[in-house]
């Protein structure tokens, strides 16, 4: 089974698919009226959201369900990870063995194509404006600063001056009552002081709600975010059963498909749509047979990735390798007055359309 496959992580980066960046080349004498490009073949990029947990526990935990009435509070530290979205992108790169030149006859009225950076082709005697970026969703970053159960600026001399652990815990649950007092009597307008207009009386309340949740943390811990995404490439030739793409664990998060120390996650990709095997001499035949501007026409695929039986993505694509390429006959070209304008797919060098 021929499959290049590329493993690489990418730590807390966000995913995107960048949008088409062309170049407008003219075909001129000084390059005999022709522009050269590649085809594209299909390479497919899945990408997997993993959110790191870290917990720490409060110094005050066992304490936690008798003054604040919490059940659960975290009562170790600990690391932990989480397998989120997985999708899948389709991506063309340039084959090097499907380079070809679009030939231009001399005194064609300002023949020109336009080709992405790297040589594929988008458009021919038309003016393109990439499409917008069709990338994932940017996710929003967890917390990625230290992670802190105790902060010792909330720390009254009375809770610095009690002497055992029961005894802070108590001082600081009465710290925390008496906040809500307060917090509560100035939204009230019981508050024998109260702040002089509204500006002033949210920043009493949000610095009030700060020192709860700080002294709130002594006891419940704390729990931190932190996402990252990774993609693992492939480029399929032929279809895929149970093709092992990384493994994940939710000690370690993911690691490498020849890890023992995780669960594997599988890809199955099957053609749906793909052109006959040609013998060695019809294929020979049918390149000979191509002219003019030779384009793709791709097979289809569903794929479907899975983990511990469960489905993380399933959806059809389309695949260059399970297609055949054609041309646009040269006679399509060689009115010199009303070119004919061709619009392609980049990513799969398929036609768009034609305008004549």
């Amino acid at each position: 089974m021929k499959n290049l496959i590329l493993f690489m992580s990418l730590l807390l980066s966000l995913p995107s698919l960048s949008q088409t960046k062309a170049t407008k080349r003219i075909a001129t004498k000084s390059n005999n009226f022709g522009v050269t490009y590649s085809l594209p073949k299909t390479m497919l990029t899945v990408n997997a959201e993993v959110t790191k947990n870290t917990c720490k526990a409060g110094p005050y935990y066992r304490y936690a369900e008798k003054y604040l009435g919490v059940k659960n509070p975290i009562e170790e530290d600990k690391v932990y990870y989480e397998l989120g979205n997985v999708n899948l992108i389709n991506k063309g790169m340039p084959d090097p063995e499907q380079t070809y030149i679009i030939e231009f006859k001399p005194g064609t009225v300002a023949p020109y194509a336009y080709l992405t950076e790297d040589g594929m082709l988008c458009a021919i005697n038309a003016e393109y404006t990439p499409p917008a970026s069709a990338g994932l969703e940017d996710a929003q970053k967890g917390e990625t600063g230290p992670v802190k159960a105790t902060d010792i600026s909330v720390f009254s001399e009375e809770l610095l001056m009690a002497g055992s652990l029961a005894k802070q815990a108590e001082v600081a649950a009465r710290q925390i009552y008496r906040i809500r007092e307060s917090r509560m009597n100035i939204l009230t307008g019981e508050a024998d002081n109260l702040p002089p207009d509204g500006q002033a009386m949210q920043l009493v309340i949000k610095q009030l709600e700060e020192q709860e949740k700080a002294l709130t943390n002594l006891f419940t811990g704390v729990c931190t975010k932190e996402t990252a995404y990774y993609d693992v490439s492939i480029t399929p030739y032929d279809n895929l059963n149970m093709e092992v793409l990384f493994r994940f664990s939710d000690k370690l998060g993911i690691i490498a498909g020849d890890d023992l120390g995780g669960t594997p996650v599988y890809m199955n990709l099957k053609a749906t749509e793909k052109a006959p095997v040609l013998d060695p001499k019809e294929a020979e035949k049918k390149e000979k047979a191509l002219k003019g501007v030779i384009y793709n026409v791709p097979g289809k695929a569903v794929v479907d990735i899975v983990m511990n039986k469960k489905t993380l993505f399933k959806g059809e694509v389309q695949i260059i390798q399970f297609g055949s390429r054609e041309g646009l006959a040269p006679v399509m070209f060689e009115d010199k007055k009303a070119p004919v304008k061709v619009f392609f797919y980049p990513e799969t060098g398929a036609i768009k359309q034609i305008i004549q």
